[in-house]
């Protein structure tokens, strides 16, 4: 399958959607999930187009790997964290929703569940849960 230029993350990287920006470089974009299933859910993405880690190139997997190591590491400490979930979905059998590759970090404490997925958190909250992952970067 190719490539959707039009899908939300594309959108995103073009300004054409506002996200809450926790960080950035030349190759990857980190934002908050606007329906985080935990206190600092955030999504790191590639710049450039790839549909899922199926097409993703070696140096789009380094560049993200890269950031979700830096974003991890800043949210145990923003979040006093215990632990780290990584999550990745690669097409719609395997749970997919939008089709631009992404890692979902999830700072996790023992004993506390993810909250259900699809619903909306509070955007006030959120950017401020965007502020503090910035923060301990």
């Amino acid at each position: 399958m190719s490539y959707d230029n039009d899908n939300i993350f594309a959108k995103i990287l073009r300004g054409e959607i506002p996200s809450f920006k926790v960080y950035e470089d030349d190759d990857t974009y980190c934002f908050m999930d606007i329906m985080p299933r935990s206190d600092g859910h955030c999504l790191v993405i590639p710049k450039t187009p790839c549909r899922n880690i199926l097409d993703a190139t070696p140096e789009q997997l380094a560049a993200c790997m890269a950031t979700v190591n830096k974003v991890s590491n800043a949210c145990m400490k923003a979040f006093d964290a215990d632990g780290i979930s990584l999550l990745q979905f690669s097409e719609a059998a395997g749970g997919q929703e939008v089709f631009h590759l992404h890692f979902h970090i999830h700072p996790r404490h023992e004993g506390v569940a993810l909250r259900a997925p699809g619903k909306m958190g509070e955007m006030d909250a959120i950017k401020a849960h965007a502020e503090r992952i910035a923060g301990a970067l």
